[in-house]
Order: C-alpha cells, then sequence, then structure tokens
C-alpha cells in the first residue's frame, strides 16, 4: 500500500512557502495549468511532457507541502487540484496577483522575441 499524501491545514500554510513553490517556472506552469482549467488533472497532464517522473514528483511535493495543490489517488493516476479558495481565505488575492503577474510576463516575453 502507497503512503497517503500528506496535506497541511491553512492554518499551517506560511506566504513564505507559497512564493518559494511558484518561483519555479515549472511548477508555476503547473499552478497555471490547474488554474486555467479549473479542474483536477493528472500529473502527466500539468506538467511539462519531456521531465521524468522522479522530477515530477519532487514537483508536486514541493507544491503539496506549500498547501497549494490537493493531490488524491484514483486508482494508478494521481490526480492534482488547486487548494484556491482555502488559500484565498487566508491571503486574499494572493494567487489571482501571482498568476495575472506570470500571465503579464509572459505576453511581454512573448512580444519581444516578434521584434
Amino acid at each position: 500500500m502507497q503512503r497517503p499524501f500528506l496535506h497541511p491545514p491553512i492554518a499551517e500554510i506560511g506566504l513564505e512557502s507559497i512564493l518559494y513553490a511558484l518561483a519555479d517556472p515549472v511548477r508555476l506552469g503547473i499552478v497555471r495549468k490547474l488554474a486555467a482549467r479549473n479542474c483536477p488533472m493528472n500529473c502527466m497532464s500539468a506538467a511539462p511532457e519531456d521531465l521524468p517522473k522522479s522530477t515530477q514528483s519532487h514537483h508536486y511535493q514541493i507544491l503539496r507541502e506549500a498547501g497549494l495543490i490537493r493531490s488524491e489517488r484514483r486508482g494508478t493516476e494521481v490526480v492534482n487540484s488547486l487548494r484556491c479558495a482555502e488559500i484565498e481565505e487566508k491571503f486574499p488575492g494572493l494567487i489571482a496577483k501571482i498568476l495575472e503577474s506570470a500571465a503579464a510576463s509572459e505576453s511581454s516575453r512573448r512580444g519581444s522575441r516578434r521584434t
């Protein structure tokens, strides 16, 4: 039997751990995909395809420990969903602002490549 996933209670989630987790472009990308889909996704769907499974697992573990995602086993598959409502309650507007800034930054980078 596999170990259960550990999800920190909202009271234990700190701003520092959220910012640390989202400072990595891969993890930020995973969170952006989960937010855009607004539904649980399996690990393979949300992470970049070229990442080894062990690296994907590491990124999901950091996101889980930061309190950003909830992971659930469904048979052989693991599905992940954002804990936005809980985080919004503790840090109003934080995730929305980070995702908005990431989108603006990406648009800016794409625009500068065209010139």
